[in-house]
């Protein structure tokens, strides 16, 4: 099968050659392309609560809303992503990493789209702000055979843990989860600097949603976003939706880590909705505004999670003038997997698996034709040829 379209990172016409779920070969279209359609890597998202009505941390959780959520995504070019299973009790959790694993492995699509797990708590600050909307009924100090239980609840799928090592026994775990090959990413946290430096010597290599689930104050100098900023060792994953955080704030984190930004959701279940007024089991009442922010009913300054997907948020750098076209949909394409692998798996060249995305730019941002995942279109947008 071939796809003509221009570069995503040259704008020259291209010819695409996939075979066997990979691409066989890319080489100069010399034919005029019908549609000023782009070509890219398809877009992983490292943080996904949920999307279109369905929560993948709800008791009511079956295998069928995880294979929903798979092709609902798929719409908005994520050919992976990793379903995110927040602060629960053990039960809860237990019960919800063995739905998402046995979609997995029920379905080879569902084991297609999903990369692994991101388990984001229970092992966080239990202090108001850096705790964020978890309950800190279940929150806890790290507990490596409490992990290991969970880890073969999920078989073995949770990729990711969020923790903050302020606790006593946050080093040893880590050490743990790095020997394990679970990468550690420190977040929701109120550690001080030396716990944060710490937690990077122990083998810590990211930072979930950095500015977000913190104080609202925090000291001028000394605090634990500075200090994640200022460390080479540490991936950063950011929530650029326009509404998590300000264009001044994404410009300091993206300058200071050019390679080592990467963009995620973090979207709730309420992504994907009409606007108007929802009912959260974590937030209580809320509201989908008109310009896409999620926020408790009648104060349009607190927030109540992202209701927006990945390319929302590509789209939010490219139209801000924040970040190229190329740049951005690299911190939401390549970086991810580099994070997850050492190495991308998701370049846009031979021998890669064949996740692609074919994209038209409109006024309003990038708009997806078709999603491609391992050689077969998975999605075609029906307004387009």
């Amino acid at each position: 099968m071939n796809f003509k379209a221009l570069d995503y990172r040259t704008n020259e016409p291209i010819t695409v050659e996939v075979e066997g779920g990979y691409i066989k070969n890319i080489s100069k279209c010399e034919q005029r392309l019908e549609h000023s359609y782009y070509i890219a890597p398809g877009l992983v998202d490292l943080q996904v609560n949920g999307y279109k009505g369905i929560d993948l941390n709800s008791l009511d959780l079956k295998v069928a809303d995880v294979n929903k959520i798979c092709e609902d995504l798929l719409e908005e070019g994520i050919t992976s992503f990793l379903p995110t299973i927040i602060t629960n009790s053990d039960e809860s959790t237990t019960y919800l990493l063995k739905i998402v694993s046995r979609a997995c492995n029920e379905s080879f699509k569902t084991n297609e789209s999903i990369g692994g797990i991101h388990l984001e708590g229970p092992f966080i600050s239990l202090e108001d702000g850096p705790r964020g909307a978890h309950s800190k009924a279940f929150v806890k100090a790290p507990n490596w055979e409490l992990f290991t239980k969970w880890q073969n609840a999920a078989n073995g799928k949770i990729r990711i843990i969020t923790l903050s090592p302020e606790w006593p026994e946050s080093i040893e775990f880590i050490k743990n989860c790095v020997a394990s090959g679970v990468i550690v990413s420190i977040g929701h946290t109120a550690a001080s600097p030396k716990q944060i430096q710490d937690a990077i010597k122990a083998g810590a290599t990211m930072s979930t949603h950095l500015g977000n689930a913190s104080h609202a104050m925090l000291p001028r100098h000394n605090n634990y976003i500075f200090e994640q900023l200022a460390s080479d060792d540490l991936w950063a994953s950011i929530i650029a939706d326009g509404f998590h955080l300000p264009d001044a704030l994404l410009n300091i984190f993206l300058k200071t880590k050019p390679d080592k930004s990467i963009l995620v959701s973090d979207t709730t279940s309420f992504a994907g909705l009409p606007t108007g007024n929802y009912k959260s089991h974590i937030g209580g009442e809320i509201t989908l505004d008109a310009s896409g922010k999620l926020h408790m009913q009648g104060n349009p300054y607190m927030l109540a999670g992202s209701a927006q997907s990945l390319l929302w948020c590509v789209n939010q750098l490219i139209n801000k003038n924040i970040a190229s076209l190329k740049d951005a949909w690299h911190m939401a394409s390549i970086k991810p997997t580099e994070i997850l692998f050492g190495t991308s798996n998701n370049l846009l060249q031979v021998g890669q698996k064949a996740n692609l995305v074919i994209f038209e730019k409109t006024d309003n941002g990038l708009e997806v034709i078709k999603t491609i995942q391992s050689a077969d279109i998975v999605y075609s947008n029906p307004n387009k040829n």
